[in-house]
């Protein structure tokens, strides 16, 4: 089955191959016989309620500098494709909001995937929060009093944006720190949004794992292990990946989670665990299947385009 395949992303010039999923799912599409269109989300338009984009068609290669040869621009109708891939990176912005409902005018006659209307309903941080017992002691808002009650009921606390990506913006504070006041009121000044204060857990020191899951399923992960006097494990941050074992609570954790992802669309999801702690389900554009693969060998995003394969055999 040949699938024409169009991708929502970042310039692809500007990628980084060495660790872009988004970059393997291309690879892996075009391995399986499947044709590229790539465009970023300025280029989308909606004419009398048909949804277009202008972008390039392109074939890729795992060469660093010379990694796409893209044709002439053209627009292209979205509902001409079989598949859409959304993978611009976040921040979860209005722009971001706005690319969702775009899509939403074509989906699911063409597979959009995430389903972007739930990928505008599951926001990273607070989608987590649908599965009581599963996450740290965790508070969302702007209140200073709710944050001073929270702080002294649990001690040391990470402080978080509640749209922030990459590890972005992430501080510890430990019980007697006199500085939180003075970083919140920081937030404030760039962003009305709450923030998110959550109970720190010793045990990043050890990593933070990031685990993929297709269409409900638990398929690999790897372990982020922070830089010496760090808590920051991110990759985009300077964390280095290494090799990992799902654990019994892992399991029980996707379990858990799975069903719901299943019946919600997101076909494509990493979650991030620190000890025995769900932390964040990313939906948006998850990363991880490059160092997943690089470790493993087992390719996530060819796992990915079979069942991608098998729903479009359906239609």
């Amino acid at each position: 089955m040949s699938l024409k395949v169009a991708v929502q992303m970042d310039p692809i010039e500007g990628i980084n191959i060495e660790g872009d999923t988004t970059f393997l799912m291309m690879e892996s599409a075009q391995a399986r016989g499947h044709s590229l269109f790539v465009y970023t989300t300025h280029t989308l338009a909606m004419d009398e309620g048909r949804v277009f984009a202008r972008g390039r068609d392109l074939t890729v290669q795992r060469v660093q500098g010379d990694h796409a040869n893209v044709g002439p621009w053209r627009r292209a109708e979205l509902s001409g494709f079989d598949v859409i891939l959304l993978r611009q990176d976040p921040p979860f912005d209005m722009n971001y909001i706005d690319s969702t409902f775009f899509l939403q005018k074509v989906h699911p006659a063409t597979l959009v995937v995430n389903d972007p209307v739930e990928v505008r309903n599951a926001p990273e941080k607070l989608f987590v929060t649908d599965f009581p017992g599963l996450q740290p002691p965790t508070l969302i808002t702007n209140d200073r009093e709710a944050i001073a009650e929270f702080r002294q009921r649990h001690g040391d606390v990470v402080l978080k944006p509640l749209n922030g990506r990459g590890g972005s913006g992430v501080t510890r504070h430990l019980a007697d720190d006199p500085n939180l006041d003075s970083l919140l009121e920081i937030h404030a000044e760039l962003s009305p949004e709450p923030v998110i204060v959550q109970k720190f857990l010793p045990s990043v020191t050890r990593g933070d794992k990031r685990i993929l899951l297709i269409d409900g399923d638990a398929v690999g992960a790897i372990n982020r292990v922070p830089r010496q006097g760090q808590i920051r494990s991110n990759l985009a941050v300077g964390g280095r990946a290494e090799a990992v074992d799902l654990t019994a609570r892992d399991r029980e954790i996707c379990a858990a989670i799975g069903p719901e992802l299943k019946r919600r669309g997101l076909l494509f999801v990493g979650i991030d665990v620190i000890g025995d702690y769900l932390t964040e389900i990313n939906v948006t554009s998850p990363t991880g299947a490059v160092a997943l693969k690089t470790f493993t060998g087992l390719d996530a995003t060819d796992i990915l385009w079979e069942r991608i394969e098998a729903l479009r055999a359906k239609v």
